[in-house]
This record gives structure tokens, sequence and C-alpha cells, in this order.
């Protein structure tokens, strides 16, 4: 689990004024059809949830990290997750 890249997310784009990973799953779910961009963040996204969870062996550090996320999800801004960092 990168931590510098979690405080990254949590506090330079937490403003709640951009458009956030959640707002595109929103976005898809109500019909609208997301650009390549979005769709690439998305999955970005995913697979960097997947990975860092799935890396995690300790109960109470998986659910502070789930919830991490569930921030991260919320307000950040989606183009943080355009980075070949996540593609892994």
């Amino acid at each position: 689990m990168n931590t510098e890249l979690i405080s990254k997310l949590i506090t330079e784009k937490s403003t709640g004024l951009v458009t956030s990973i959640n707002d595109l799953r929103d976005k898809e779910f109500s019909g609208v059809k997301l650009s390549a961009e979005e769709k690439f963040a998305l999955s970005n996204f995913d697979k960097y949830r997947i990975n860092s969870l799935n890396a995690l062996e300790d109960e109470t550090k998986f659910h502070n990290h789930y919830r991490q996320l569930q921030v991260i999800a919320n307000l950040s801004d989606w183009k943080e997750f355009l980075s070949e960092d996540f593609s892994n």
C-alpha cells in the first residue's frame, strides 16, 4: 500500500469541487456514455483498489484502507487516475 499516494489524493484534491470516480460511476449508471479517458480512470481505480486491498493481511488495516478508498472515490478528481502508476 502506497501511503504517500493516499495522502496525496486525500489532501490535494479533496475540495468536493471536482468530478470524482463516484461521479463517473453515477454518470455511467445513468446511461451516459463515458469517454475513453473516463473509462480508463475507472479501470485504473478499480485495479488500484483491488490490488491494494488484496495486499493487506490485517483485518483492521483492510477496513481502514477500505474507508480511505471510499473517501478517495468520493472526493478526488477522476483525472488523478489517468496516470500509468495505477494501471499496474
